[in-house]
């Protein structure tokens, strides 16, 4: 099978890796990737914008499968694009990824469905941002109702804040504050069936104890021990299969990676937010553990023969996930910064631990940095204790000057708290 994944980031290189490791995939293309992507697969320039522009290269490749990595070109309708010249393609229709493109559309779609989520308000005026900020008083939650990269979303406890960033945005989602942890859940689906995968736990502030602002994700873990073992079956019957079921109730069909971000909340489980892709970090935990091959998993699903699929088979092993994040991230990261030991993390701690490149490019011999979140590091253990120590000696093994990163992933969960 020929596989092209389209994207360049950390969530792409899990993909790659894991794909590289399928024996039915005997050649697998990225584009435009990055520089750990090329190690375990062949580069293509291509921009991932541009459906036109991927699918030519899918069909150059002849392709049997490709995966559209992120959101952006998702809700730009690149997978429409590859699946108009007849190439079997992992991801949503440009319309049903506005689950994640529109906040105001997936609530409307929730409503639907009857899925529990908070209470909300879309407002587009500093009036309709007014009333909607006293309805329902701190700590407030502002969300920007399109793609924001992951940072579109404030929380807090100061209403001059919160209102600042809703006045910033064209249209947002203001919302009720949901208590208790937060979980992970991905599932993929046809449009029919839906396969979830294993609960994970993202880090999105920047700083140690959950404080400073909203990132793309500073770490996660899978699996949770402290979440209850039916959580997985609920979040199925009142989450996953009822959005599929609405989504094609309306003729917009959702097929790829569905992506649930929930609240465990005194009242029950809410509905944070969909996602119409795999998320990052939580990708690089939830591939770790995952036995199955995943080519035909995600060909299934592109094929509509979710049906078919057997049931998927999980590592026992815990995984943690650090981010190592460029200087001033999220604010404006610097770049251009050489990395160093990165061999020393392959020669020493492989293969329990490894490193997954985001935002990298090659300069010579030297891999520099080229993003905010730079690289994951990602390790597996007997539990989360002994993947989380793995995790963090390979971290310490890098270079990256002015670099930043959480030291507290995955710990009150591996100390059981």
């Amino acid at each position: 099978m020929k596989v092209l994944v389209i994207g360049g980031g950390a969530r792409e290189h899990a993909l790659c890796r894991s794909l590289s490791l399928d024996p039915d995939v005997n050649a697998l293309y990225c584009a435009p990737g990055n520089a750990g992507i090329a190690e375990v697969a062949e580069l293509r320039p291509v921009d991932p914008l541009d459906g036109a522009a991927v699918a030519r290269l899918a069909t150059e490749l002849r392709a049997d499968l490709v995966v559209v990595g992120p959101e952006a070109p998702l809700v730009a309708g690149v997978a429409d694009s590859v699946r108009a010249v007849g190439i079997p393609v992992f991801g949503p229709s440009g319309e049903a990824a506005q689950l994640e493109g529109s906040k105001a559309f997936a609530k409307d779609v929730m409503a639907g469905a009857g899925v529990p989520t908070a209470r909300s308000y879309v407002c587009t005026t500093p009036d309709e941002v007014d009333e909607a900020l006293d309805a329902f008083g701190a700590p407030y939650v502002v969300k920007d109702d399109g793609l924001a990269a992951g940072k579109g979303v404030v929380v807090t406890e100061d209403r001059a804040t919160a209102r600042a960033h809703a006045l910033s945005c064209d249209r947002v989602v203001i919302e009720e504050f949901l208590d208790g942890p937060e979980v992970s859940l991905f599932a993929i689906t046809d449009g029919v069936t839906v396969l979830p995968l294993q609960p994970a736990q993202d880090f999105k502030r920047a700083l140690d104890g959950d404080a400073g602002p909203n990132t793309g994700g500073m770490g996660a873990y899978s699996p949770l021990p402290w979440a209850d073992p039916k959580l997985v079956d609920e979040v199925m019957a009142s989450v996953l299969q009822p959005t599929v079921d609405e989504l094609r109730r309306r003729g917009t069909p959702f097929s790829g990676l569905l992506y649930a971000g929930l609240a465990i909340t005194s009242r029950g489980v809410r509905v944070i937010e969909f996602n119409a892709r795999f998320g990052d970090p939580e990708t690089q935990v939830v591939l770790a553990r995952l036995r199955t091959p995943l080519a035909s998993v995600l060909l299934n699903s592109a094929n509509g023969t979710l049906d078919a699929q057997a049931p998927l088979v999980w590592r026992e092993d815990a995984a943690v996930t650090v981010v190592i994040a460029s200087h001033n991230y999220p604010e404006t990261p610097r770049t251009g910064d050489p990395i160093t030991g990165l061999a020393d993390v392959a020669e020493q701690d492989a293969p329990y631990a490894y490193v997954l490149h985001a935002g990298t490019r090659s300069e010579g011999d030297a891999v520099v940095s080229a993003g905010g979140r730079v690289l994951s590091v990602t390790a597996t253990g007997s539990d989360l204790a002994q993947a989380r120590d793995r995790a963090y000696k390979a971290v310490a093994r890098i270079g990256l000057d002015g670099s930043q990163y959480r030291t507290d992933i995955a710990a009150k969960a591996a100390e059981h708290r």
